[in-house]
């Protein structure tokens, strides 16, 4: 199979994947509490993650990149896997799957926003259009299309999924520093965060149940959620003769995703909901085409100058 052919595939793969967790999610949530839920499931993340290194033969790597940078892998690790997804879990306890989904879409937004100070990036005004669209679709799946009476069902759950998206804005800002092979800079981030899981468990609630059903939902949002799906994802970007072929795919993760939670958990999917996803996606897509439209209508106009 050429790369091109395989690098679909694989993006193809993750982004199946990526659009079933919301509803895993929501169905593990109902055999364990939100923190319950990350224990599992990362420590399922770690053994997968650890399996993988293992069979490509860069365990050694671990302790290499660790001793390089203890410090930056401990914040990594408090961010991800510990603080995103305790307050992305509690976000989907409270919220419906499809507004917990649609909410957590816009980190894409705001990373180039938080980039821009942090990062000493330039902010573009297709950055700023494309927030100022985003959010209106937020506005709009928050208060359920009841925009000028300004009322949500769930302030806290709506807090929390926006939370969510500056918790992982901040992890992949900070990842920007990193030099190391992502998938051991991952496991490394999941190892040092399930301390902090594991005593937050301890101390804040109790340890969840083993039973079966409760296991395997855990350890599909593991899986898929944290181990697999990330490692596809990486495979495709690296055999693609273009990544923004690949990145484009990712468009289509919400949107099976809102298939699933109808079809899946029977969530009676709202119009505010399609709007509101609507205008998420559509200031996403503007952020990323429309840099792309200005650079390939200035190119002309550069080679002809030359």
């Amino acid at each position: 199979m050429q790369s091109s052919n395989l690098a679909y595939v694989y993006g193809m793969a993750a982004v199946f994947l990526w659009a079933t967790v919301a509803t895993a999610f929501k169905i593990a949530l109902g055999y364990f509490s939100p923190l319950q839920l990350v224990f599992v499931a990362v420590l399922t993340s770690i053994i997968t993650l650890g399996g993988i290194l293992a069979w490509q033969k860069k365990l050694a790597l671990l302790k290499l990149q660790f001793g390089r940078r203890p410090l930056f892998y401990l914040v990594t690790g408090l961010l991800n896997p510990f603080l995103y997804y305790v307050v992305l879990f509690k976000a989907y306890s409270l919220l419906p799957a499809q507004q917990a989904l649609s909410l957590n879409y816009t980190w894409a937004i705001l990373l180039p926003l938080l980039a821009a100070p942090l990062l000493k990036q330039q902010l573009r005004k297709s950055d700023i259009a494309a927030a100022l669209i985003a959010y209106s679709g937020v506005l709009i799946i928050a208060t359920g299309g009841d925009v000028s009476g300004f009322r949500f069902d769930s302030p806290l759950g709506i807090g929390l999924a926006l939370a969510s998206t500056l918790l992982w804005c901040l992890y992949w800002i900070v990842n920007t520093k990193d030099q190391g092979d992502p998938v051991v800079s991952l496991l490394l981030s999941f190892i040092i965060g399930l301390p902090f899981i594991t005593l937050t468990l301890i101390l804040t609630d109790t340890l969840p149940s083993f039973s079966l059903k409760a296991l395997l939902a855990g350890m599909y949002v593991g899986l898929f959620e944290m181990g697999i799906t990330f490692v596809l994802w990486l495979m495709a970007l690296k055999t693609a003769s273009r990544a923004a072929n690949i990145s484009t795919l990712v468009f289509l993760s919400p949107v099976m995703s809102i298939g699933f939670i109808a079809w899946i958990l029977q969530e009676t999917i709202a119009m505010a909901t399609y709007i509101g996803l609507g205008f998420i996606l559509t200031g996403m897509m503007l952020q990323q085409l429309l840099p792309k439209y200005r650079a390939s209508k200035s190119r002309p106009t550069t080679e002809l100058a030359d």
